[in-house]
């Protein structure tokens, strides 16, 4: 198999308006605590939070575009929220093997993502299939 455990990838994203806007649109996810600047800081944030499943999309982005390889498929995906993102964020995505299963033809990463404070925002494991 062409992924060894303890294999590591690294990838920077831009929380930018543009991916803001379009999730948006394509979810019509419109909770104040996403869209109102006053509401979320009365909430307690420092603005509006960004969807949390943006940054499945990252992953997504990740697994499909990322690896060496273009076989694969995600069976699992698990994410924790430890801190908010905000519009502009810069994430530092780190991910590292941290199983392979030959027989099944599995992968396990585990990951996390760090702002420019390097603060973990979020974090988990990802379970992909790879074909033959």
């Amino acid at each position: 198999m062409i992924f060894k455990e303890g294999d590591k990838f690294i990838e920077k994203f831009h929380l930018s308006e543009k991916i803001y806007d379009g999730f948006i649109t394509l979810f019509k996810d419109r909770n104040p605590l996403h869209t109102d600047e006053q509401f979320a800081i009365d909430n307690g944030f420092k603005g509006r939070v960004m969807h949390g499943n943006i940054l499945n999309g990252f992953i997504s982005f990740f697994i499909g575009e990322c690896l060496p390889v273009k076989n694969v498929i995600i069976h699992l995906q698990e994410i924790q929220f430890k801190n908010p993102v905000y519009l502009d964020d810069r994430l530092d995505f780190f991910a590292e093997v941290s199983g392979v299963f030959e027989s099944v033809n599995t992968v396990e990463f585990k990951f996390n993502f760090k702002n420019i404070e390097t603060k973990t925002v979020a974090k988990g494991k990802i379970q992909i299939g790879v074909f033959k």
